[in-house]
């Protein structure tokens, strides 16, 4: 009886990380897949179209049974935020990365996406939605992260160096317009990191209602891509999509990419905390490797592997930052009902003491207290910063 106790506590405490791991196996399914529908000729103005519309048509009638009661109501400037996050979205980051993940590789892209945290650190700095204190660890962790997460970016588009030689063979690739794919997966990061720093408001109104913001960006993003296909694409026979692997690519990244996994990933942030979810995006670059150079015969090269390491060191310190940062939080809430047990005491004229005395707090915790109404504001952002891993947002998940 004791070890089936112990086996169903295993598999409980087992099932986030069996979900991630999953989730990444899926992440990287869908960039195979569509840099083989890129390959074959697919326009990726056309695949960012009809992988919204399939995500709509998913997320949508959830939306409905969920959350149709107190829906928030639709103002001009409501509506704006909704555009705005949808042309940053579904628009400008999706056909970027489209475009970037042609130009280049799927392991390339998905080393580029790792840059997520570490650009929405500095676009939340911009915005004076964190504020910097160089003297604490937690900060300069950060600091030191981004730094070397824009130096691996840097060196995987400026250097290629030698092949990598693998086991099985790999095919030959053109090195032409690659600094341009380069680029693009850059402005597309850029443009996703905006995204996660401007949802901050639209999260205020939609607190409770986040499958109904998935949805409405999803379907604004749709047309909104409709609109810039038709100015980018002039032949009608690119809307043309067969029971082929086009098909393929655009259901399987709107079904399972941007719904399913928006779900999946949604339930283990609550259970175990942002950071915990993109800690796993790492895998997806070593999956997508090892799928690329022996499906799509994928040339690996020393400039990119080393490149690749270095965003995953920066990475993982920005997390750690972020990590300390929740944990100081916690500490603060903890340290609130003190205050008030003293008063309530006081209050009854009982001379109780409630066992804590600012001897006891450390250096930290008076810190901390002392700062307690900057702290509120500069993490307020903290939690939707983390909460969508790489491509794959909390409001409007990616890859």
């Amino acid at each position: 009886m004791d070890k089936l106790k112990g086996y169903n506590k295993f598999l409980e405490s087992s099932k986030p990380y069996f979900a991630m791991i999953s989730l990444q196996f899926g992440y990287a399914g869908m960039n195979i897949i569509t840099k083989v529908s890129l390959n074959h000729g697919m326009s990726h103005y056309v695949l960012v179209v009809y992988r919204h519309a399939f995500a709509t048509a998913v997320i949508a009638p959830f939306a409905l049974i969920f959350e149709r009661k107190k829906q928030p109501k639709i103002t001009f400037p409501v509506f704006m935020q909704i555009f705005i996050l949808a042309l940053l979205g579904p628009v400008i980051d999706q056909n970027f990365y489209y475009a970037g993940l042609k130009l280049t590789s799927p392991t390339f892209s998905c080393a580029m996406s790792n840059m997520l945290p570490a650009m929405t650190f500095v676009m939340a700095v911009i915005f004076r939605m964190e504020k910097i204190d160089i003297k604490r660890v937690k900060c300069q962790a950060k600091i030191i992260g981004t730094v070397v997460t824009v130096a691996g970016a840097m060196l995987m588009t400026l250097y290629k160096g030698p092949i990598m030689e693998m086991v099985w063979p790999s095919g030959d690739t053109s090195d032409k317009d690659w600094f341009l794919g380069c680029i693009l997966l850059i402005i597309a990061t850029l443009a996703w990191a905006s995204l996660f720093v401007l949802q901050t408001k639209a999260l205020e109104t939609y607190r409770n209602h986040q499958l109904s913001l998935t949805s409405l960006v999803c379907f604004v993003g749709t047309v909104q891509a409709i609109a810039v296909t038709f100015v980018m694409e002039h032949r009608s026979g690119v809307w043309k999509v067969g029971w082929d692997m086009n098909l393929l690519a655009a259901a399987y990244a709107g079904i399972v990419t941007s719904s399913i996994s928006y779900y999946v990933q949604g339930l283990v942030i609550k259970k175990r905390g942002p950071v915990f979810a993109t800690a796993f995006s790492p895998l997806m670059m070593i999956i997508v490797a090892i799928l690329g150079s022996f499906i799509l015969a994928e040339k690996i090269y020393l400039g990119g592997v080393i490149g690749s390491v270095l965003i995953v060191i920066g990475l993982y310190s920005v997390l750690w930052g972020k990590h300390k940062e929740k944990q100081e939080e916690d500490r603060l809430k903890q340290l609130e009902f003190i205050p008030k047990a003293v008063k309530g005491i006081q209050e009854n004229g009982n001379n109780v003491t409630t066992g804590v005395s600012k001897n006891n707090l450390d250096d930290d915790d008076i810190e901390m207290n002392g700062a307690k109404s900057q702290k509120a504001e500069a993490n307020k952002v903290s939690d939707v910063v983390i909460a969508m891993p790489m491509k794959a947002p909390q409001t409007m998940p990616k890859e």
